[in-house]
This record gives structure tokens, C-alpha cells and sequence, in this order.
């Protein structure tokens, strides 16, 4: 190339604004420093537990789903070929096997023809704010603090999320009505409310079943979506009714992911979107057409490993994931006994106790950010996430978040040991 040839140079200011939005951010500076330190214990990553994988499952996986296409579904060998090889429908080959195993584990009768499999939690996601955000009116609620996927797909379609506060039993439900108001006042149209009412991420919160049902009621009242999140429903105890099973009125638009119960290298997740639009058809089907144009279609190789571990456990996550799940209660009783043996007695040092899922919040009297985040990973050889990057760098710097869900209880007691020496040495 001629050296005298300038190469074209763009400026951030002509890219989208999402690109310098610490929320896109967050993830990467993780992922940076947690390279950078090889050595230190993470309690940051939300993984599943790894010790249950096993390349053999995905041919056993890819067999029961050929095993089905042919006795159940009658195919010959150019159909199934066809099947596996080819682009396949933009909703999904395996919305029928989606739809059993929402009805054999969360009790939700869904039509095939409302389930859009996607390429992951993302992409469905993504579908529902896009087609959403028809104007500049168009905002989203959401609890604050919020999954960081929530936050980077408003920033890609442009949706304002307005921030609701949360308690300890979930979203806060009377600053929910109040942000409805104020709405209104506003002229702005709240199309959705965000939630995850089951060990939330980050916060592992859940909502009990008074308020599951009164979230129901404030929305349909006030003619509002509700966003279901459950990522993390089926990986706890005592679990409760989902939203979804108890929505009347199609109010729930209900996300998921088989990330966390059926293989996350898969990238499988579905919506399901049965509420009808005017003129005809579902919400799925807008949905699809959005797709079409984003990924064509979620690969269905991919599809068919999650349709055969439906099969080879009877359409039932919570029973193919009983092994995974003891070790997530375990671990999470060994680390709230751990932070309670190293730093119980820590003053103005606090963190809840959820009953399920990967994540616990603590809170310290001094402040959480990214310069103390390399701290520790340099220094104390521990790493946990800042809670500031799930309020958007505007609150939460005097909390992190600490995840269980990779840990042996060895690394779980070194880890806090780890965690305590950092936070008692910044007490005052």
C-alpha cells in the first residue's frame, strides 16, 4: 500500500451512541480484567457449572432428535437431512418441543404458534423492544438495578427505560403505578414493565406469589406488557408459578433461554408471544418477520441438541438439571455461611440471602467501582462484579455482586476469605 494513502478514519461521534455506553462496556472490561489475572478467583462470571459436561451428550442429543423426526414425525432420511442441513422456518423448528416443556415444567399452555425460537435470550429480547418502539413516545419500566442484556438491547433500539425502584421482594409495585402515572402526566406511552420475579439477575431476588398476582393487575389495568425474564426459574427450590402461568388476560410476554438448564454453547433461547395483533395473526408472528431480517433463523443443529435433551428427559429442565441444581443450593448455602463466618461481625457489611439461582448482593460502607475491581484481582486475587454497571454507572457503588454458580467449595471458602481481607482492610 502507498504510505502516502491515508486509510478512511471514522469518528465515534458518527457511530451509534449505544457504542459509548458504559452498559455495552461493562462486559468487556469483565472479561479484560479477569484475563489479565488468570490467578484470581472469580465469583463474577453467571456460568453454569462445568463439571457435567460431556461432548458425547451432543451426539446422543442430535441421535434422540433424528430418532424423533422419523417415528414421531414420520420422516424419511432426505427430510431429516433436510431438516438438520437447511436454513429451516424463521420461527423454529422446535416451537412444538418448546411448548411441552413449558407445559410439563412451568404449567404455561402455549400454542407452538406463539413460541419464536431465537438465537439466544438476546435476539429475543431484541424482537420484542424493536417491535415495540413504534414512536418517540414509546418507553420501557424496568427495576433498577437490571440485567445488563436488558440495558444494551434498549441502547440498540433506541428504548428509554425508565428506572423502577426494587425491594427485597422484587420490583417495588407502588413506585411501578407511580412511574405509570408520571407517564401519563408525561405524555410518554409505557409499552412494557422488565422482570424477572425469580432469582433476578443481578440481585437474586425473587417476588412472592401476592405480588406476582398484583403486577399481573397493575399491568392489564393500565394496558401494559410485561416482560418475562426466567433464566433462572427452574434452579431453585420451593418455586412458585410464573407469571406467565398465571397471566388471564395475555399480558405476559414470556422470555427464555436454555442457557443456564440446556447448554449455553448451543445459543438457543425462544419468546413467547401470544397476545393478538389487530388484523390478524400474533405478536410472535411480527416477531418472526423481524427475525427474518436479523438472523434468517436460529440453526437448527443448535435447535435440535435442545430438542434432544427435551427428549432423552421427558421435556422436563428441572428434572435433567436435579444434579446442577444441588450444587447451585449448595453453594449458595456455603457462601452466605462463609460471608457470615469471615464477615459477620464487619460493621456497616450486609448482603441478602436468596433462596435460588446464581447471584447474592452485598452491600460495604465504602465505594465498589472499577479501579477497586482491578484492586482486587491484583491484590487479593478475587473477583466479584461492581453493582454500578446494572444502574448504568448512576447508583450501586457501595454493592457488588458475587456469583456461585462455577465454584467448587474449596475455591467458594478460598474466594471469600479472599473477598473479606479486601473489604476489611478498606474498612474504617
Amino acid at each position: 500500500m502507498d504510505s502516502n494513502v491515508l486509510s478512511h478514519q471514522l469518528s465515534k461521534e458518527t457511530l451509534h451512541g449505544s457504542l459509548t455506553d458504559p452498559a455495552i462496556e461493562s462486559m468487556n472490561l469483565l472479561n479484560e480484567i479477569a484475563d489479565r489475572y488468570p490467578d484470581a478467583i472469580s465469583m463474577a462470571a453467571g456460568r453454569p457449572y462445568e463439571e457435567f459436561f460431556d461432548v458425547s451428550l451432543i451426539h446422543d442429543y442430535l441421535e434422540a432428535y433424528r430418532d424423533h423426526l422419523r417415528d414421531d414425525r414420520r420422516m424419511d432420511d432426505a427430510g431429516i437431512s433436510r431438516m438438520l442441513f437447511q436454513y429451516g422456518t424463521t420461527k423454529g423448528i422446535i416451537s412444538d418441543l418448546v411448548a411441552r416443556h413449558l407445559a410439563e415444567d412451568e404449567n404455561i399452555e402455549a400454542d407452538p404458534e406463539s413460541v419464536v425460537v431465537t438465537v439466544g435470550f438476546q435476539e429475543a429480547m431484541f424482537l420484542v423492544l424493536r417491535a415495540l418502539r413504534a414512536s418517540e413516545r414509546d418507553v420501557l419500566l424496568a427495576p433498577t438495578p437490571t440485567y445488563v442484556g436488558l440495558t444494551g438491547a434498549a441502547l440498540l433500539t433506541d428504548t428509554p427505560v425508565w428506572p423502577v425502584r426494587s425491594t427485597g421482594n422484587g420490583i417495588d409495585l407502588d413506585d411501578l403505578a407511580h412511574q405509570l402515572e408520571r407517564a401519563r402526566e408525561q405524555g410518554a406511552r409505557v409499552r412494557a414493565c422488565y422482570v424477572t420475579p425469580d432469582f433476578a439477575n443481578p440481585t437474586g431476588t425473587s417476588m412472592d406469589l401476592p405480588a406476582r398476582h398484583r403486577l399481573l393487575e397493575i399491568a392489564a389495568a393500565h394496558g401494559i406488557l410485561l416482560l418475562e425474564d426466567n433464566a433462572y426459574g427452574l434452579l431453585g427450590q420451593d418455586r412458585l408459578p410464573t407469571l406467565k402461568a398465571l397471566d388471564q388476560s395475555a399480558t405476559v410476554v414470556y422470555l427464555g433461554s436454555f442457557a443456564k438448564t440446556g447448554m449455553p454453547g448451543a445459543r438457543v433461547g425462544y419468546v413467547v408471544a401470544d397476545q393478538h395483533v389487530a388484523g390478524g395473526g400474533l405478536l410472535a408472528d411480527e416477531l418472526s418477520k423481524l427475525k427474518g431480517m436479523l438472523t434468517v433463523n436460529t440453526p437448527p443443529i443448535a435447535q435440535a441438541v435442545i430438542a434432544g435433551k427435551l427428549l432423552r428427559n421427558d421435556f422436563s429442565l428441572a428434572r435433567a438439571n436435579a444434579r446442577e441444581t444441588a450444587i447451585y443450593q449448595r453453594n449458595l448455602h456455603l457462601t452466605l455461611g462463609e460471608l457470615t463466618r469471615r464477615l459477620g461481625a464487619a460493621p456497616g457489611v450486609t448482603w441478602n440471602a436468596p433462596t435460588g439461582g446464581f447471584f447474592i448482593t452485598v452491600t460495604v460502607p465504602f465505594v465498589v467501582d472499577d479501579d477497586l475491581l482491578e484492586h482486587a484481582a491484583r491484590d487479593h486475587g478475587v473477583l466479584f462484579t461492581p453493582m454500578h454497571h446494572f444502574y448504568g454507572g448512576k447508583d450501586g457503588f457501595n454493592q457488588l455482586r458475587l456469583s456461585i454458580s462455577l465454584l467448587t467449595p474449596q475455591l467458594i471458602e478460598e474466594g471469600v476469605s479472599r473477598l473479606a481481607g479486601l473489604v476489611t482492610a478498606r474498612l474504617p
